[in-house]
């Protein structure tokens, strides 16, 4: 790129896509960096919207870019850190963006690729509530097709990389990537460090002229109001003039724009694809789900809430002068204070209840349930550091936290009462399932929190006698029409009011409140703790089936000369594959969480009790799971809601048998196919030879005939078929004594005979001497059994 003051933005631009076939990775970066360095923002403008996407993959997901999410440094380590370096607050990239950003050029970026809420409101000409969109809104032209933002550098580049997380679903994902050591998860981390810092102020962006500064984008309109979702809406056209630029900049707003800018593009690309109607209608089953986030998204998230909880607690004391406060408190100060409440609170409550409501029964909803834990507890993130003990007692949660539960009441209410229906759905007996009821339960159980919740929510149910006719919804809505510092909330005293505005802000006025310690969520804690019961007695059940079945395998059974389980009753769950170590550690899940949820709701020890015994009986004497919960009818057993509970998570079962020839049996993973087909007719043509002699054999009523009985009848399928039509039909005539070489094909046995053959000829012993020795072993194997089972009772004809 020898000159590259003399080349025309379009041949710039098809040399860098040359460079992008032809060139390592490393060496196109190190080329971008000198071209960013040495032209000036008039050839670099052309470049710019083809570099963000060649980064960050295109809105259609078409191009995946550099594959950010993928790129990791154990994986890739040199493009990993050539990635970081170029992509840095202070490095090459951002350098691009406030070298245009000084020059106030404006980027298109398409509406319909905003999220659904945002699309909407723009296509029916009603502007958002975000002040991001305001006067950007960009009217298509004669023959223009469909509506554009107009963005400066800096917000094209964030919008190019919020939404990135969102569009590019698509890209090869290997299974061994871990989100959390990204490229991107360091980047957001990076990006939210840099522009909302916990210690200090942010860092000025470079100056491309000596002594100059980088200009902030044009200020909002201070004060314009407008309408809440679902109120009456003016026009986009009325508004987009209302909004026009203003003449004075506020420095304020000029002194943390990025900040703002940064935090808005987050929460609207990541958290804004539901609104309050979209919320309300998404509770019918009628209506699609338009959206689906992912595991990797609410990995983003949670880093997003626990940065601002550090980023909010790190708001300095506030004076004990008012006067003090005004003329002391900085803008970045100011936006601490309103950053969590104005700007995240109302979009993340509705985005985990869509979680809580639409994500899948599995283990992966363990993502969600920490970024939810984390939102919960913004003490985990204050400065101070907890006073050292020598007994690793649980912390309480102090009295000032009481403000921040009252204000976000219903993050820790109703979405509670949503993980218990959760709750009760999943298999508690499932390692991961465990351990999220144990982590829910352990978080609502620090001391003075379950007492602050109540406290909470007697305010809420305070009559309201001073303010009976206040616009709730209105109230704690921010003025956004323009920045956060145009307009400050006026501070109100009464707890009370907080509130009512803070419920009936996200669910409406006409929310009937269903109270956490109210009858009714404690009965369904009850439910819970039934159910964590009948999981402990599971998991007990299948430790000791386990161990029954090892400590019961005896040589010959392992050779599979005994009769196997045609049925296939036993229906286990992960615990069989994981082992005893995860059953004793689902054991002390279940354990801790009960006692946790005891002392959240005061749960006495009589009722504790009762639980136990009432699940103790639902185990018989030899430990077997009963039948599962029905009712009697005129057609026969019907399942209860309780039944098929416990069907789904195996708690309980029918005992389902085969009620066919068992020679006619599906072929099993187990067995040999071929062999099952011809052993099957090798059986045939020897019952059909020695049938007459078989009978004889049967009907005798010394040994002989226990030993033929025991190993050539099966009288459970005698029985059956002399009293079913049905199962008659299904077995032919062919149920008398018979032959049976089926187990034979078992990949088992065959293993187990070309062992016993190995060790035959290791000792020369030859063929026909290892059959012998098979042949005799078996025999005396028949008689231990038939001594066994049937010992010396007479033939019952």
């Amino acid at each position: 790129m020898a000159g590259p003051h003399l080349q025309q933005p379009s041949f710039l631009l098809a040399t860098l896509k040359a460079d992008c076939v032809n060139k390592p990775f490393a060496q196109r970066c190190r080329d971008l960096e000198t071209v960013i360095e040495e032209l000036p923002a008039k050839e670099l403008h052309g470049i710019f919207p083809w570099l963000v996407e060649s980064i960050f993959g295109s809105l259609d997901g078409i191009i995946v870019g550099w594959n950010l999410r993928c790129l990791q440094g154990r994986t890739n380590p040199n493009e990993y850190s050539v990635a970081l370096d170029f992509l840095d607050p202070s490095g090459p990239m951002m350098k691009l963006v406030y070298k245009l950003q000084a020059e106030e050029y404006r980027y298109d970026f398409p509406v319909s690729y905003l999220p659904g809420p945002v699309k909407a409101s723009i296509q029916e000409q009603v502007l958002p509530e975000c002040s991001l969109y305001h006067n950007k809104v960009q009217f298509p032209s004669s023959g223009g097709l469909g509506l554009n933002l107009a963005l400066n550098p800096f917000e094209y580049y964030m919008f190019y990389f919020a939404i990135s997380l969102i569009t590019q679903k698509n890209s090869p994902v290997t299974h061994h990537v871990s989100p959390s050591n990204s490229a991107y998860f360091i980047l957001v981390d990076t990006y939210l460090k840099c522009f909302l810092p916990t210690e200090g102020s942010v860092l000025p962006p470079p100056s491309s002229n000596p002594g100059g500064a980088i200009p902030s984008p044009t200020p909002r309109s201070p004060a314009v109001p407008f309408s809440s979702y679902g109120m009456h809406h003016t026009s986009l056209l009325k508004r987009h003039i209302a909004h026009q630029p203003s003449v004075n900049a506020d420095p304020a707003s000029q002194e943390i724009w990025r900040s703002e800018t940064l935090l808005q593009i987050f929460v609207e690309m990541w958290l804004h694809h539901y609104s309050l109607e979209m919320y309300q209608k998404m509770q019918s089953p009628h209506v699609k789900e338009s959206f689906k986030p992912t595991e990797e998204h609410v990995l983003v998230v949670r880093l997003l809430v626990k940065h601002l909880h550090a980023f909010s607690n790190s708001l300095k004391p506030e004076p004990l002068s008012p006067s003090a406060h005004s003329h002391t408190a900085s803008p970045l100060e100011e936006f601490k204070r309103v950053v969590i409440p104005r700007f995240v609170q109302e979009k993340l409550y509705i985005f985990l209840q869509h979680c809580f409501g639409h994500w899948p029964l599995d283990a992966s909803f363990r993502a969600v349930l920490e970024m939810w834990l984390s939102y919960l507890q913004p003490w985990r993130y204050a400065p101070e550091k907890p006073p050292q003990s020598t007994e690793p007692l649980p912390r309480s949660v102090s009295e000032k936290w009481a403000a921040f539960i009252q204000e976000n009441l219903l993050m820790y209410t109703k979405l509670f009462v949503g993980f218990l229906n959760r709750a009760l759905r999943t298999d508690l007996v499932s390692p991961k399932n465990a351990l999220m009821v144990f982590r829910v339960a352990k978080v609502f159980a620090q001391p003075n929190l379950a007492e602050m919740i109540l406290k909470g929510e007697q305010l809420f149910l305070e009559p309201e006698l001073v303010i009976p006719h206040r616009q709730h919804r209105l109230f704690m809505s921010p003025t956004l029409g323009g920045s956060f510092l145009s307009s400050r909330s006026p501070a109100v005293t009464d707890a009370s009011f907080k509130v009512k505005s803070h419920v009936y802000s996200l669910e409406g006025q006409d929310f009937q409140y269903k109270q956490m310690f109210g009858t009714e969520v404690r009965n369904l804690v009850l439910k819970l703790a039934q159910l964590i019961c009948q999981a402990q007695q599971t998991a007990k059940s299948i430790s000791d089936h386990s161990a029954e079945t090892m400590a019961s395998q005896s040589f010959f059974s392992w050779f599979r000369f005994t009769p196997s389980d045609v049925n296939g009753s036993y229906t286990g769950n992960d615990l069989d594959e994981i082992g005893q170590d995860s059953i004793k550690k689902t054991d002390e899940y279940l354990e801790k969480a009960l006692e946790y949820l005891c002392q959240i709701f005061k749960l006495s020890e009589a009722q504790l009790t009762q639980m136990m015994m009432k699940c103790g009986t639902a185990q018989d004497e030899n430990g077997k799971k009963q039948l599962p919960d029905c009712i009697a009818s005129e057609n026969g057993l019907i399942l209860t809601p309780l039944g098929r509970y416990q069907i789904i998570n195996g708690l309980r079962r029918f005992e389902l048998q085969y009620q066919g020839d068992t020679e006619l049996q599906p072929i099993r993973s187990y067995e040999n196919a071929a062999l099952v087909r011809l052993l099957f007719r090798l059986s045939s043509a020897l019952n059909e030879r020695f049938a007459d002699q078989m009978e004889v054999l049967c009907s005798r009523d010394d040994f002989v005939g226990r030993l033929c009985r025991y190993h050539l009848t099966n009288p459970q399928l005698i029985q059956k078929i002399r009293y079913s039509p049905v199962v008659r039909d299904r077995t032919s005539q062919n149920w008398g004594p018979r032959i049976s070489l089926r187990f034979l094909a078992s990949y088992r046995t065959l293993i187990s005979l070309l062992m016993i053959y190995f060790l035959a000829s290791w000792f020369y012993v030859g063929p026909v001497g290892c059959t012998f020795i098979i042949l005799i072993g078996y025999f005396l194997y028949a008689v231990i059994m038939t001594f066994f089972f049937e010992g010396w009772k007479p033939h019952e004809h």
